[in-house]
């Protein structure tokens, strides 16, 4: 069962770029929700209770109950405008979810055993993870907040494929329905002198051509 995650929210009456500044210099977020059966709805967060639940990857993959005075409305985080340098939220966009149908959304992968593994043990080999989050399909009592990928048996020269990830049950990968070209490399292992022997011809290449 997935978890769910309360934020509260207040209704936003004032529209516009000279309200958004109102709001985010009273310390809150504007934000709209949307989806469903229901109208869009422009609301305003409290900046420090988002700032720091963005901090969790939950936040960004998980079923969120907004809100709004006892009246909670499930729903997923679809975008997030940050400040260029400053730590601010600018504005967030929630998507209305329905139980019933089958939502697609971002899944944080975390990579476990990496360290136990024979190429984690391995000084010349190095580990590099492809993928640090993957596109997944499912119905949202079965959203997982992160897909494990247990690297324990990691070899040198072994590619950890799309197809190789254990999911949860009920959870999908889209992509891989496309074809074989879609099962994309998550980590691999390879002799660090491999990457160097690799890179060498194209420098050789350069130096002619100049």
């Amino acid at each position: 069962m997935a978890k769910t995650h309360e934020i509260k929210v207040q209704r936003r009456e004032d529209e516009g770029k000279g309200a958004s500044r109102r709001l985010r210099h009273a310390g809150n977020v504007p934000a709209i929700v949307y989806g469903g059966d229901l109208k869009p709805v422009s609301i305003q967060l409290n900046h420090n209770d988002v700032w720091l639940a963005s901090q969790h990857d939950w936040f960004y993959s998980s079923i969120l109950d907004l809100s709004l005075n006892g009246d909670v409305q499930k729903v997923l985080l679809r975008d997030m405008q940050r400040h260029p340098y400053k730590q601010q939220i600018m504005h967030m966009d929630f998507q209305r979810i329905s139980e019933n149908e089958v939502l697609r959304a971002t899944v944080p992968l975390h990579f476990v055993n990496e360290e136990k593994s024979p190429a984690g043990k391995s000084a010349d080999v190095v580990v590099t993870h492809e993928l640090k989050e993957v596109h997944v399909a499912c119905l949202p009592k079965d959203l997982p907040e992160s897909i494990e990928v247990d690297l324990s048996e990691l070899k040198v020269g072994d590619i950890v494929y799309l197809s190789d990830l254990k999911l949860p049950t009920g959870v999908e990968i889209p992509e891989l329905k496309l074809g074989k070209e879609h099962d994309d490399a998550v980590v691999t292992a390879k002799h660090g002198k491999e990457d160097a022997e690799a890179e060498a011809p194209a420098e050789g290449a350069e130096k002619e051509e100049k």
